[in-house]
Formats: structure tokens, C-alpha cells, sequence
């Protein structure tokens, strides 16, 4: 497979060379990564002039590498891995940090911005990236910029705003696995008031084999987003944008794949064929009757900036947002109705935030105030047959098993052996709900001096404090066969289970930058992160996760110099409570969780040491190639307070991550330009869970993708094929999962090669 991978990437080299020969003029472009304009400290910088680590990826960016989702976007950026495990469910990494909790108790640790608006809450955060202007992933803790979620970093979606003039874009493409995307804008306007549409439509076959007759197969993609924005500036002192935003998936069922039970085809097989058959009661437990997932979220925001004259500006940014989900998935990976569930997470969040800013020649500085109010709450409902469940839980007849070699369900006799004939099905379903109410109230500022424009020194701090209240329900009867729930550890509640408690912080955040020359800035920072504490309701105990807080310390240079731009920071983070989310196995756990539940709790101190590096070169005008890499050594220490997660890995961390590739735009006459990017990515070994475990982990992985095509009548059309994973390669997406709660860890494979044609149109 290494010789293949090694040709592959040769040829595609090859191939753009040859390409090349061809250039005849200059390719316009926005210019080196060091002239790319960012916003994440609120004021319109220089990337190269951020006294932080950041990497900010433009919509043109994008479009040559072929990344269209934030997943694929994350193989690109050192520091960040992505993993969606479905819309529903994305785990967002930061330095070996996840935040992919969906309960509604818990707080983030990775900040999700959309358009200023924090929308980090795990099951209401998936955002699609059409016709957006940048993406800017921050590293380290920003809670001066946005908010005490941040506490490892922050990954800000800015989408495009409307502009003077009439301008539009079509993209319509189709690719392997009945795949079909159509997607552009639209934007009419004048200097006073301009609008914009914006949509995408992406919708594929299942790319695992599903044997169930009565169910589709899996990780289907039916995905919808729509967005509307409209600037208003009557005066030029003034702006205001208005946005709503629109979000629909209607994707098929999460193939979780037991590697303990077969199928019809043999072994169980990750990359193999499933049968998920799910609940025969499905509608009338869960409310839908196949696997998969209906999504909507709804999204509006409001920004206005005012020019207050003598270096004063005020901004206010205002956002809603609303999501209902449901996802029905089949825990067990088999056939069996055993561990069938869904997940219903709705949720409502309001923020307003106003800040005043102040730009001199010596000062900078900005403050304000945030006010935040969410209101979640996650149903989790249960359905099974209980001779099945009995007997695929705990084997009680030893000759009979679950499921054959064959693929049979046996269990299925399980409930007339045990009655002796009375009955061949007792059904049994459950279910339990957390909740949280959540509000926020924070005033932030910070101030940076410029005595010489060689140095800035910027000190800032966020004060807040937090109302949490939490809730649990659960309705849990007894079984038939067993006399009790048949879930280990859940109860009935007889109604819901309140505690509530207020909490207070200060975080700081200081950072010296200094231009050591036209080309070359150092830069330095210290900043503390805080993941807020959980007010942690179960059906049977009340108690408080302590907050978890880091104190981050980095630096680093950045250099923006003819043909070459890039980055090289150092850090060193210490974690204090670090809080982790594992799945609960046994039934007296001292969590007071049921089993299959996942729980947050202290893990004790964690350490983390690591370097970032980016390049890009651009030795002629129609050529440029770009490399970037990440190493981290992260972990919980390894002291003998810590317990059984004493010197354990970071989940889905990879020690060394990098990219690598090249972009070819190039002329070649009569309007015509031909482009091409081959990249490659690869990402080390890691670990699904903590405690770690070989049996659930994922190996190094190395993709090839690859974007080229042509544009016409001076780039007003463009046809251009793509292959991302041309390898084809084998890899977990995830391991554990529900199942594993149940001695039963199930399995998902991940994206194989996708390949396809797009055509687009502008004007």
C-alpha cells in the first residue's frame, strides 16, 4: 500500500508539472498567508500582526483543496481534528481538547462561532461552509474574545456579507455514490443596501451496505442549508447586517458495526457489509420509523457597528438560535433487537454581546459586556425485547448465543424457552432526560500599548458569572423476566430532578508582540481557560464537577517575506480537574448513571507540550506550494491521584499531524486557465476513549486528495473533477460508542474514495 500511495502522489505531481509548462501570466490571488485580513481579536488585522497562534482559511483556500464540510477543513489546520460522527454529533478537537458532550449539564471547551454568535452546543453546532468569507481557527484560550467556552481555542465561521453591485455563482456537481450537490449565491445591492442569498443542496447514497430488508443503507447524506443576509448602511459611519440561517439533515442511519456478531456475509466487519434492522416498535418509541437523523436548525443575527469618530467604534452582535434533532441508531452493531435507541436534543440559545473599541496611534483597546441564556434538554429512549437483551447481555441459556455465525438472531427464541412457551416477545422500552438552564453574565476588556511600533503588549480579562441549573428524568419499568429495569442503574424518577448552583470567575489573558523587522514578528502569550463546572442531576445523586481550568503558555514567530509566508509557535499547557467523558459499563458506578449513559468527571491534572508550523512558498506566479504539521505530547499525568486514567492519551489526538501539496493556476491562452491541487494529509495514531485501549484506536492514516479543471471566458466558467481519499483507504471514523457501555464496542468505518465532476458559473 506504501508503493502505491508513494506512485500515486508521484503521478499526481507529475501530472501538474506538466501542467505548468504552460503559464504564460500572473495568477491573481489575495496574496501570501501574512496579508490574509482576520478579525479575531475584534479589530481588522494583518494575520501575520495577531500576537497569537491562528490559522485562517479563505472561501478561495477552500475551493482549491476541495474541502467542503468543516472535517475535510480540519486535515489542513495543525492543532485541529474534526470528527463527525454524524451532524448531530461532531467532535471538535483543539490540541488534543474534544468537546462532543450532548448533554444538555454540560458545558463546551472548544468554542463554535458563527458570525460572532457562540453555537458551541454539541448537538445545535454542525454549520455548513458554503459562501463563506473565512474561517479562523484560534489556538489557546481567548475568553476575552470569545467567552469562557473557549477554553482551549475557538473555531470562528464568518460568512460572506452583501457588497454593492450585482455578482452571482452556480456550482451544480455529481460524484460516485449517486452523489449531487448544487449550491451559489446571488447578491443585488448598492452602497446603501445589498442582499444576499446563499444556499447548498448535497445529497448521496449510503456508502455502507445495509442487508436489513427494512432499512436503507448507511451514512446516507440528504443535507439542506439556506442563508439570507442583508447590509444596511445609510451613512458611512454606520453598518448593520441582518442574517438567517437555515440548517436540514435528513441523513441515513450512523453505521455502528459490531465486530462480535455476523451477518449473512461472515464476521462481523467494520468495512464490510452491516444489518441494522433497528426497533420493529420504532415509531411508537421514538417517533420515526428507520435509522438516521432529522435535524433543523434555525439561526438569525444581528450586527450593527457604529463609527463614534476619533478612533471610537461600537458593536453589538445579537444572535438566536434553535435546534430540534432526533437520531434513531442501533448501539448493538447487529441484527438483534437489543440496544436500540434514540436521541431527541432541542435546544434554544440567546446572546447578546456590545463592545466598545478604540483604535490610536500608542492605544488599542476594546470592552463590553456578553449576557448568554440557553435552554436544552436531551431524551435518550430505549427499545428492546427483553428474552433478547437477557440473553445477548448476560448469554443465560449458553447453547443458544445472540447471533449465529450465519447471521441468525438465536436470542429471538431467548423469551419462549424462558416462559416455557407462554410468550415469543415481551417489548420493553425507557427512557431518560437531562436538562440544563444555563445563563451567563460577563463584562470583558483588555487594552494594548504601542510605546514604539515595534511592540505591542496587550492585557485583557473576562469576569463572570454563571447561574447552571440541571435536571433529570427518567421513566424505567420493571421487566417482565427480570423484575427490574433492565438497564443497569436506571430508575424511575416520578418526575423531574432539579439542582442548580452559581458560579464565579476571572480570566486573564497577556500577550507581547514584537516586529523584529518589516518581514519577521515574535510573539508571546499567557491566558487561563476555564470549562465550567457541571451541576451533575442523576436519578439518584446531586453533586458539582468542579470547573476544569488551564493556564496556556506560548510563543512563537511569523514571517511574511517576498515569496515565502508561515508560523512556527511552542506551548505548553497545565490542565487542573481536567474533565472527561466516558461511557458508563457497570452498574454501580459512583456517577449514579445508568450503563450506556456517558458521564463527565474529573480526571485529576493533565499536561500538554507541543509546536504548530506553517508554510507556504510561492517561487512563481502560478505556482504555490503550502506544508504545515502539528506534534503534541498531551495526557492525563501520570501520578497515582489521577486513578485508572493516570497517564493516558488525550481521545482523538494525534501526536504528529501534517499536510503537504501545491496549487498550479496557470493560463494557457484564449481566456482559458488550467488549475490543480494534490495534497496529502496524515495523521498518527489515536485513541477513541479514555482510559485508552488498543482494541479501540485507529492507526496512522494518510490521505491523497486532488482538485484540477479549467476555467473559461475569463474565469466566469469552470468545469473540475475531484478525488478526496484517492487511495482508497481503510480507517475507523470511531470506536466504542454506546455499545462499548454493554461489553459490545461497535465500529465506524470512515469516508472511502469519493470522487466526482462540479461545473460552475459566474457572474
Amino acid at each position: 500500500m506504501h508503493y502505491k500511495k508513494t506512485g500515486l502522489i508521484a503521478a499526481l505531481l507529475a501530472t501538474v508539472s506538466a501542467t505548468a509548462v504552460h503559464a504564460q501570466e500572473a495568477v491573481q490571488d489575495e496574496g501570501l498567508g501574512g496579508d490574509i485580513i482576520v478579525t479575531s481579536q475584534k479589530f481588522e488585522q494583518k494575520l501575520r500582526d495577531v500576537p497569537i497562534t491562528i490559522t485562517a482559511v479563505t472561501q478561495e483556500q477552500m475551493k482549491r483543496l476541495g474541502v467542503d464540510d468543516l472535517d475535510e477543513l480540519s486535515n489542513y489546520v495543525p492543532g485541529l481534528n474534526i470528527q463527525e460522527q454524524s451532524a448531530n454529533n461532531p467532535g471538535i478537537v483543539i490540541r488534543g481538547i474534544t468537546s462532543d458532550s450532548g448533554s444538555a449539564q454540560q458545558a463546551a471547551r472548544v468554542t463554535l462561532y458563527y458570525n460572532g454568535v457562540d453555537i458551541s452546543r454539541s448537538r445545535g453546532a454542525y454549520q455548513a461552509i458554503y459562501d463563506v468569507d473565512r474561517i479562523e481557527v484560534v489556538k489557546g484560550p481567548q475568553a476575552t474574545l470569545f467567552g469562557t467556552a473557549s477554553t482551549i481555542g475557538a473555531v470562528s465561521i464568518i460568512s460572506a456579507r452583501p457588497k454593492p453591485g450585482v455578482s452571482g455563482e452556480l456550482t451544480a456537481g455529481y460524484g460516485n455514490y449517486n452523489a449531487y450537490l448544487v449550491g451559489g449565491h446571488l447578491n443585488v445591492g448598492n452602497d446603501v443596501i445589498a442582499a444576499r442569498v446563499a444556499g447548498e443542496f448535497k445529497k448521496r447514497d449510503g456508502y455502507v451496505e445495509n442487508l436489513s430488508p427494512t432499512q436503507d443503507d448507511l451514512y446516507a447524506q440528504n443535507q439542506l442549508g439556506l442563508r439570507a443576509s442583508v447590509r444596511y448602511t445609510p451613512t458611512p459611519a454606520l453598518t448593520v447586517d441582518l442574517i438567517g440561517t437555515y440548517d436540514r439533515q435528513r441523513n441515513s442511519g450512523t453505521p455502528f458495526i459490531s465486530k462480535r456478531f455476523a451477518t449473512s456475509q461472515g464476521p462481523g466487519n467494520p468495512f464490510g457489509a452491516a444489518n441494522l434492522s433497528g426497533s420493529p416498535l420504532s415509531r411508537q418509541v421514538f417517533g420515526k420509523d428507520k435509522l438516521g437523523l432529522t435535524r433543523d436548525v434555525y439561526d438569525v443575527n444581528l450586527t450593527a457597528r457604529y463609527d463614534l469618530g476619533d478612533g471610537w467604534s461600537f458593536t453589538t452582535v445579537n444572535g438566536y438560535r434553535k435546534f430540534d434533532s432526533l437520531e434513531v441508531f442501533d448501539a448493538d452493531g447487529s441484527a438483534a433487537w437489543w440496544l436500540e435507541f434514540a436521541e431527541g436534543a432541542y435546544g434554544a440559545q440567546l446572546s447578546h454581546e456590545s463592545r466598545f473599541a478604540y483604535v490610536g496611534d500608542h492605544v488599542r483597546t476594546s470592552f463590553g459586556w456578553n449576557v448568554f441564556h440557553e435552554n436544552n434538554r436531551q431524551e435518550v429512549p430505549f427499545s428492546t425485547e427483553e428474552g433478547i437483551y437477557l440473553q445477548c447481555a448476560a448469554n443465560l441459556i449458553p447453547a443458544l448465543g445472540c447471533v449465529s455465525a450465519t447471521g441468525v438472531v438465536t436470542a429471538a427464541q431467548a423469551t419462549s424457552i424462558l416462559t416455557k412457551g407462554a410468550a415469543t416477545q415481551i417489548p420493553y422500552s425507557s427512557i431518560f432526560t437531562n436538562k440544563g438552564i444555563n445563563d451567563q453574565y460577563s463584562m470583558f476588556g483588555e487594552v494594548t500599548w504601542m510605546p514604539v511600533h515595534q511592540l505591542e503588549v496587550t492585557a485583557g480579562i473576562r469576569a463572570l458569572i454563571e447561574q447552571r441549573k440541571s435536571g433529570y428524568v427518567s421513566i424505567a419499568p420493571n421487566s417482565v423476566l427480570s423484575k427490574a429495569p433492565l438497564i443497569p442503574g436506571q430508575v424511575t424518577t416520578k418526575g423531574t430532578l432539579w439542582s442548580q448552583d452559581s458560579f464565579q470567575a476571572f480570566l486573564p489573558r497577556f500577550n507581547v508582540l514584537y516586529r523584529l523587522n518589516d518581514a519577521v514578528n515574535l510573539y508571546a502569550t499567557i491566558s487561563k481557560g476555564r470549562r465550567s463546572p457541571v451541576v451533575n442531576q442523576t436519578a439518584t445523586t446531586t453533586g458539582i464537577i468542579p470547573e476544569e481550568t488551564v493556564w496556556n503558555y506560548e510563543g512563537g514567530v511569523k514571517l511574511s517575506s517576498g515569496m515565502f509566508a508561515g508560523s512556527l509557535g511552542v506551548y505548553y499547557q497545565k490542565y487542573r480537574n481536567f474533565q472527561i467523558s466516558r461511557t458508563v459499563t457497570d452498574a454501580n458506578d459512583p456517577s449514579g448513571r445508568p450503563v450506556g449513559s456517558s458521564i463527565t468527571e474529573s480526571a485529576g491534572t493533565a499536561g500538554n507540550l507541543g509546536f504548530e508550523a506553517e508554510g507556504q512558498l510561492r517561487p512563481t506566479n502560478w505556482l504555490t506550494l503550502f506544508a504545515n504539521g502539528g506534534y503534541i505530547d498531551g495526557g492525563i499525568d501520570k501520578t497515582k491521584a489521577n486513578g485508572i486514567y493516570a497517564g493516558n492519551r488525550f481521545r482523538l489526538q494525534p501526536r504528529v499531524q501534517w499536510a503537504a501539496g501545491l496549487t498550479v493556476d496557470a493560463p494557457v491562452g484564449n481566456g482559458i486557465r488550467v488549475f490543480a491541487t494534490p495534497s496529502v494529509t496524515y495523521r498518527s495514531k489515536i485513541y477513541f476513549e479514555i482510559p485508552n485501549k488498543e482494541a479501540i484506536s485507529q492507526g496512522p492514516v494518510t490521505l491523497v486528495n486532488v482538485k484540477a479543471g479549467m476555467r473559461f471566458a475569463e474565469g466566469r466558467y469552470e468545469i473540475a473533477g475531484f478525488v478526496r481519499n484517492a487511495a482508497n483507504e481503510k480507517y475507523l471514523l470511531d470506536a466504542g460508542n454506546t455499545g462499548g457501555g454493554f461489553n459490545d464496542p461497535t465500529y465506524i468505518p470512515a469516508e472511502p474514495r469519493f470522487y466526482g465532476v462540479q461545473l460552475t458559473g459566474r457572474f
